[in-house]
């Protein structure tokens, strides 16, 4: 019998989601973009992912995409929730407010289903909505993926881990397995509170993970020492090990930013240094690396790439931008080389289209990571980047 699944949010994990379980299942994709849903049904990506775009192009997949609830909610086995919950400054919180909904929708046109949450929330969301909300079954089941290799890590998952041990959280744990490709992949069903602080826990350890080599770069570069020399030293250690180890202009992206400060709120009155320490630490990162361009006295600084990662569209919380925002704070002009933004400026700098202007025009160019079509103008290249890799 065919599983009718609905997958609320076309974004990131959504757009995974809905391919991988599309593969075996019914699958109906809501989202309030139309744009969107017109990508989804004419056999597009809503977001940078070579490997979804193939199997949208080249895989027997059910799935279509709609605009209205009411056509995907009712008659649901699961809706599994993957809507954006972007951090609130001012709230010190993550805004659910768009999980709240689709809740809120599915009590009503499909009481029935299974609802399973996606979105990364605030510890203790799930038992407090179950709470609210006592007559729908509400499980919790993290995501565990990179930009640009979205569909990858739902194939290739390093864990699949689900908030509940009933009948149903086996049965969705069995759905992620049956659309993976991958073998013996271990499996972990928990209660709905342990798993939603395994996804904020993770993200703040490879942040923690990142802002220890950034650290060790900048102690390096402020000794006139070989950074390189000491990272491969230290990494030879098998507890330690040579990944995640790549300087760079701070952590970014979607995730870590967010959910480094969400792990700090949900702290409140229990003792911690460490993960404050972290959550300061990329500012700390970024305020370095911008006075070591500024003292270099640049008079055009170009800016390659707005986005986080290669292979990706997304250009939120990416780390060079809190280094651009501070060079220009100083009054140095900034052009930015951005070839998917589709605006002539970029928070006023302007933006090009054109390499070999870019290249040409700017007395040195900041990059968060080396890229082969930079290596003409090397000389002119700011970047911590050692390794050529994420």
């Amino acid at each position: 019998m065919t599983t009718r699944i609905a997958v609320a949010g076309l974004g990131y994990v959504g757009m995974a989601m809905a391919v991988l379980l599309a593969q075996h299942n019914e699958v109906v994709a809501v989202d309030i973009d139309s744009e969107r849903v017109g990508l989804v049904n004419n056999g597009h990506t809503t977001i940078a992912d070579a490997q979804i775009q193939d199997y949208l192009a080249h895989h027997e997949l059910d799935l279509r995409a709609t605009t209205e609830a009411g056509q995907a909610y009712p008659g649901a086995d699961f809706v599994v929730i993957a809507t954006p919950t972007n951090y609130d400054p001012d709230a010190n919180y993550f805004d659910t407010s768009s999980v709240i909904s689709v809740i809120e929708q599915v009590e009503t046109l499909a009481p029935q289903a299974t609802v399973v949450v996606k979105s990364t929330v605030p510890v203790g969301f799930t038992e407090q909505t179950r709470a609210a909300h006592p007559g729908l079954h509400l499980i919790f089941s993290p995501e565990f993926l990179r930009e640009g290799q979205a569909l990858t890590d739902n194939l290739h998952p390093s864990r699949i881990i689900v908030g509940g041990r009933d009948e149903r959280a086996h049965r969705f744990a069995d759905l992620l397995l049956e659309g993976a490709e991958a073998e013996d992949v271990p499996v972990l069903l928990t209660g709905s509170t342990e798993a939603e602080a395994t996804k904020l826990f993770a993200n703040t350890y490879l942040a923690m993970r990142v802002s220890f080599f950034n650290e060790l770069d900048t102690y390096s570069a402020q000794r006139g020492l070989d950074t390189r020399q000491i990272i491969d030293g230290v990494c030879l250690d098998p507890r330690i090990g040579s990944h995640y180890n790549n300087p760079s202009f701070g952590y970014g992206g979607y995730c870590l930013p967010k959910d480094t400060r969400q792990l700090l709120a949900n702290y409140q009155d229990v003792p911690q240094t460490l993960i404050g320490a972290i959550v300061d630490s990329n500012t700390v990162r970024k305020d370095w690396v911008a006075a070591d361009i500024v003292s270099r006295d640049p008079k055009r600084v170009g800016v390659y790439r707005l986005v986080m990662k290669a292979g990706s569209d997304n250009y939120r919380s990416s780390s060079i931008q809190g280094v651009m925002k501070r060079i220009k704070a100083k009054g140095i002009e900034v052009v930015v080389y951005e070839p998917t933004y589709e605006g002539e400026d970029f928070y006023r700098s302007k933006v090009t289209h054109d390499l070999d202007s870019f290249k040409r025009e700017c007395d040195l160019i900041i990059a968060n990571r080396m890229a082969p079509e930079l290596a003409d103008v090397a000389d002119k290249i700011y970047t911590r980047d050692l390794f050529g890799n994420d």
